[in-house]
């Protein structure tokens, strides 16, 4: 968050500057205020740029394998303007490349998941999904699956159609 503040400062101060240096330019026919505006536009443009590509640079660095099942993009009240452009603030992902199947039930599986969301670090868990029951469950330290691939002290969740977990947990290869 400290080096996006840094940023944001520099891109208001190149604006500024280039501002500046086009009212020399002019000789001063520019009007004054056009220094400060300038600046402002940097600002709010770095900061709109950095707000709405943050999703695509995260998911651009994810390693091969891990797969995006869950983005919140819904609107947010204190930025109206999320009703015409969405944005995703907090996304899920499961690493497909750790997924084992129950050794009782080939039908169950566990993975990783990552939670990621704007100015967090990054949350692990362990889903277990239920293929043939078509549901899932974020596994806690109160939860555990026994050795017949039973859920013991928890619940189970129906799949969702916006939260791709299922999907990706239960597809097959070929």
């Amino acid at each position: 968050m400290g080096l996006e503040l840094i940023a944001a400062i520099v891109a208001a101060i190149a604006c500024g500057g280039v501002a500046l240096i086009l009212r020399k330019i002019a000789g001063g026919r520019l009007p004054a205020w056009i220094v400060p505006a300038a600046a402002a536009l940097g600002l709010i443009s770095y900061t709109a740029w950095s707000e709405y590509s943050w999703y695509g640079r995260m998911v651009t660095a994810l390693p091969e394998g891990v797969a995006v099942v869950w983005e919140d993009d819904l609107p947010q009240a204190l930025r109206p303007w999320t009703l015409v452009a969405p944005l995703v603030t907090r996304f899920v992902a499961l690493d497909t490349r750790q997924m084992v199947a129950h050794p009782a039930k080939a039908d169950l599986i566990l993975a990783d998941a990552y939670g990621f969301a704007r100015w967090r670090g990054v949350d692990r868990w362990i889903v277990a999904v239920d293929c043939t029951g078509q549901r899932s469950v974020r596994l806690s330290a109160e939860m555990k699956i026994s050795d017949a691939g039973e859920l013991e002290g928890g619940e189970w969740v129906p799949f969702l159609p916006e939260d791709q977990t299922g999907v990706v947990a239960c597809r097959r290869p070929g």
